[in-house]
């Protein structure tokens, strides 16, 4: 009798940041890994965004939430590449964003 798959098994790296045009968005990429035995079908990426005054204080968190790249077959590795802003508004001139934080939910 064949035994199942084992189930999909999701991981990720914390996200690299690249400047953009404005200083209230930023490129954000994150590398998922599937190391189960199947298809992650379907998600959401949770983003952590800081805004940072001009002598590093951490002033607000503004979270924002993408589609995850899905599907993601067994044995998989994708990078993705998200564009993340906050209003324009919330970063004066001599501010700037670091998004610090990536969280998954995925099935």
């Amino acid at each position: 009798m064949p035994s199942s798959p084992a189930p999909a098994a999701l991981t990720w790296d914390g996200p690299a940041r690249e400047a953009s045009e404005q200083r209230w968005c930023e490129k954000v990429t994150v590398a998922f890994h599937n190391t189960g035995g199947t298809v992650v079908r379907s998600g959401k990426v949770t983003f952590g965004t800081h805004i940072i005054g001009a002598l590093g204080i951490d002033w607000a968190t503004v979270e924002s939430t993408r589609d995850l790249p899905a599907p993601l077959r067994p044995g998989a590795d994708d990078d993705h590449t998200w564009t993340v802003c906050v209003d324009a508004w919330r970063v004066p001139l001599g501010m700037h964003i670091e998004t610090r934080d990536v969280s998954v939910t995925w099935k």
